[in-house]
């Protein structure tokens, strides 16, 4: 199945609102605070000599980051405005960006076979898809790394929805609102979806843990806003 044209064109909208300015995107942080501990937990299970595809890699900023710690980086993504952002503002040969439907299975595949077994960097991704996508998002991430490949994957969980209620009942800041208002859903699956999803793309979980993933945007009181979320090291069953 490939994903509805209202959630394709919701993402399209976002991005084609976004600015090029670091940080305007609420979960565009600093890659020091995402893709660079990521990589920590995912290189020792992971080949670094093998390109790395970063899943829904938005304007490309932890994309960027990656690819200095493995051979190459290909950022992808639903929105061709995403794409587009990510384009402009990297000048790294190291790095390449493409617009790519998960849910298209022929286009996974074609990427798998140009880029033969590769690595995964997944934030926050099946999450926020449509129930009836989150299957194939799931299964993208199988194909692309293959036998020799290897995954990390972090989702949001239930918590996360406090800490957005609490936000919200503050007066939601206008990161924060620029999400809701262009139909952009965080925190929409539930805690045991997540490995079930995984499980039945036929990965197994290397390794797990509780984190947060920090966003570019603060609760009243200052507090910057980090969501509860889940990460996974995966490989091919």
């Amino acid at each position: 199945m490939n994903v509805s044209d209202k959630y394709r064109s919701n993402w399209e909208s976002y991005w084609s609102e976004t600015s090029d300015e670091a940080g305007e995107a609420i979960w565009d942080c600093d890659p020091a605070l995402s893709a660079a501990p990521h990589s920590a937990l995912l290189l020792p299970h992971a080949d670094p000599a093998r390109t790395i595809v970063d899943l829904g890699c938005g304007n490309g900023t932890q994309t960027r980051y990656l690819a200095t710690r493995f051979a190459r980086a290909v950022g992808v993504d639903l929105s061709h405005a995403a794409v587009e952002h990510a384009r402009r503002t990297t000048q790294d040969d190291a790095v390449e960006f493409q617009q790519l439907d998960l849910t298209d299975g022929g286009a996974v595949h074609a990427l798998h076979e140009r880029l033969g077994d590769a690595n995964v960097y997944m934030r926050a991704v099946i999450h926020q898809s449509e129930p009836e996508a989150r299957p194939a998002v799931a299964a993208a991430v199988a194909e692309i790394i293959g036998t020799e490949g290897r995954a990390f994957v972090v989702e949001l969980t239930s918590g996360s929805r406090d800490v957005l209620g609490r936000a919200v009942s503050e007066g939601p800041g206008p990161k924060l609102q620029r999400v809701f208002h262009h139909g952009l859903k965080p925190a929409d699956a539930d805690d045991e979806e997540i490995p079930r999803l995984l499980d039945a793309a036929g990965l197994k979980v290397l390794a797990e843990g509780d984190t947060a993933l920090p966003q570019t945007e603060h609760l009243a009181d200052g507090t910057r806003i980090d969501l509860p979320a889940r990460w996974f090291v995966l490989a091919r069953a």
